[in-house]
Formats: structure tokens, C-alpha cells, sequence
């Protein structure tokens, strides 16, 4: 059985491969440029990736391929029709990162409401020692137990999000499919309209692109933060910066692009270095203990799809 391992710089320098390696002949590449791709999966039986894409252009030539490993919870850079119809399994890895991405939720909420940024900033640049007074109360800040959070997406995320917001006395309303009955159940406009924070915790699919839309942005309440720990395109970037800039939302915080990296011409780069802006580089779902829980499970889909009672199939 041949792995290749197509972009481990992805995981971190850190991390252990060794549930991957230790199965059959491993191939490791740190990076693969989108034009090597169908080269490197020639002769392979399992691709092991993270966010590069994989379809019909890099996959016709790999004649061997049995089955694809996608470092994450998301596979919307899988062409998950081409892989049903050409008998390519696909396994993600459910669940590992709720803990990570929660926590970066958290803090990103955190720093944006206590105005963390500036008061850090104002003591750094040396001009609380020069103002000679015992504290700085502006910008002025408010508790989280006076504001109400909305949760988009009540998957595994999104519940321990709504949970965590609960137990610093937030009032919470969440949007998703199923009922919850801890919570305020609500659709997503009127969870725009009334919710002070909303951080969003849903796939990337044809029905969540773009499902935060320059019409929902104005209806929030002027002030509102907004955090995006999801994709990037479930969200209009460019609206998302417009509303920074002329003041409507109060603060932004934002893991996810719908181009990784994102480049200079983003509507981004306008509101980069913005005390009320929290831009962090796709790193929310990446703690030590994370990234160790997806490999290990990635070599248990590995191990249990080749004595064929496989786990956590897509396709």
C-alpha cells in the first residue's frame, strides 16, 4: 500500500506522522503545487491531504487510488462526485477540533468586547506611564452577560460555542437544523437582527455560501461583532470590510478566507491593523492536541477502511 502525504507543512512542524508512516510505503511532501498533484497520486493507493484541491484534473491519472484522507472536518475541496463516481472513498475526521476552534472562538469574542487590543497598546507604547493616571476606562466595555450570542450551525462546534457563551451569561440563540432545546431556537435573520455577537460554525455548501450576505450584515445591530470560524465564503467578504469601515459592525473576527492565503487585493487588506479586527491565519482548528487526534484518526480510516469496516466514509 502506498500513501503519499501531500502537504504536511500543513500540520506543523511539530507533529507525529507516525500512526501514518508506520502503515505501508509512505511518500511525504511538505508542499505540492496544485500542478504536481496528478503526478504525485500516479501510483498511489492513499492520498492523505488538508486543504489542497482534488478533482477531476488531478485525479484521472491516479489509476490506483482507493482512497483520500482529508486532514479536517470540511471536504468542500474534495470533488466528492467525480470520487462516487469513480470508486475513490473519502474519509474526513469528525469532531477533533471542537475544544481548538472553540477556544479561538472565545478569545477572538473576548479580546473584540474587552477592547483588549487597545488598552494593551496603550500601556506598551509607554503612554499609561506618561498619562500619570492609575487606569484608562475608554473605550469603554461591556460584560458578555448583558449581550446575546448567535450561534450559526449547532454541530459539534457550535454546541460547545453556545455552551461556553451559557456559562459566561450570555443570552443564546442559535440557528441550525435540528432542535435544541437548550437553547433559543431562531432563523438566521432574526438571529442578525437581535444578536450583539454571532459567530458563524457551518460547512461550506451550496445552501451556507454567501449565507452572510451584505443584506444580512446591515440588518445587524450597529456595534454587533461578528467572528467567522467556519469558511470563508459563507460570508461577504467585502461586505463584511465595508461594514468595519464605516462603523456599522463593532468588530470582526475571522480565521477563514475564501482564498488561502488571502492576497493583496482582498477587500481585507483595507481593514488590516484595526484595533476592532482580529485576523488570524486558518490556525483556530490547530492546538498540539488537535492536530494529534487528527492523525491518529486519519491512520485508524486508513487502517479500518483496508479490512473493510470503514469509518467516517463521506463516499
Amino acid at each position: 500500500m502506498k500513501i503519499v502525504l501531500l502537504d504536511t507543512a500543513t500540520l506543523g512542524e511539530d507533529i507525529d506522522l507516525s500512526p501514518i508512516t508506520s502503515l505501508g510505503d509512505v511518500v511525504e511532501y511538505k508542499h505540492t503545487a496544485p500542478d504536481e498533484i496528478a503526478e504525485r497520486l500516479a501510483d498511489a493507493d492513499v492520498a492523505v491531504l488538508n486543504k489542497l484541491k482534488l478533482n477531476s484534473s488531478n485525479l484521472s491519472e491516479a489509476k490506483h487510488l482507493r482512497l483520500i484522507c482529508v486532514a479536517a472536518t470540511g471536504y468542500d475541496n474534495i470533488d466528492t462526485e467525480y470520487c462516487r463516481e469513480h470508486g475513490i472513498a473519502l474519509c474526513n475526521v469528525p469532531g477533533y477540533s471542537t475544544d481548538s476552534v472553540a477556544q479561538i472562538t472565545l478569545a477572538m469574542a473576548l479580546s473584540l468586547v474587552s477592547h483588549l487590543n487597545e488598552y494593551n497598546r496603550f500601556v506598551h507604547s509607554g503612554d499609561y506611564t506618561a498619562s500619570g493616571i492609575a487606569n484608562k476606562l475608554t473605550p469603554i466595555y461591556h460584560e458578555l452577560s448583558s449581550m446575546t450570542w448567535g450561534i450559526v450551525g449547532g454541530g459539534a462546534i457550535g454546541s460547545r460555542v453556545a455552551s461556553v457563551a451559557k456559562a459566561m451569561g450570555c443570552r443564546v440563540l442559535i440557528c441550525r437544523h435540528k432542535p435544541d432545546d437548550r437553547y433559543e431556537q431562531t432563523d438566521i435573520d432574526e438571529l442578525c437582527k437581535r444578536s450583539d455577537i454571532i459567530s458563524l460554525h457551518v460547512p461550506l455548501t451550496p445552501e451556507t455560501r454567501s449565507l452572510i450576505s451584505r443584506e444580512r450584515i446591515a440588518s445587524m445591530k450597529r456595534g454587533a461583532i461578528l467572528i467567522n470560524v467556519a469558511r470563508g465564503a459563507v460570508a461577504d467578504e467585502a461586505a463584511l470590510a465595508d461594514a468595519i469601515e464605516t462603523g456599522h459592525l463593532g468588530g470582526l473576527g475571522v480565521d477563514v478566507y475564501s482564498k488561502e492565503p488571502f492576497e493583496s487585493d482582498h477587500p481585507f487588506t483595507r481593514i488590516l491593523g484595526k484595533d476592532n479586527v482580529c485576523l488570524t491565519p486558518h490556525m483556530a482548528w490547530g492546538s498540539a492536541e488537535a492536530r494529534a487526534r487528527c492523525v491518529a484518526t486519519m491512520a485508524e480510516n486508513i487502517t479500518r477502511f483496508f479490512a473493510g469496516n470503514a469509518q467516517n466514509r463521506i463516499v
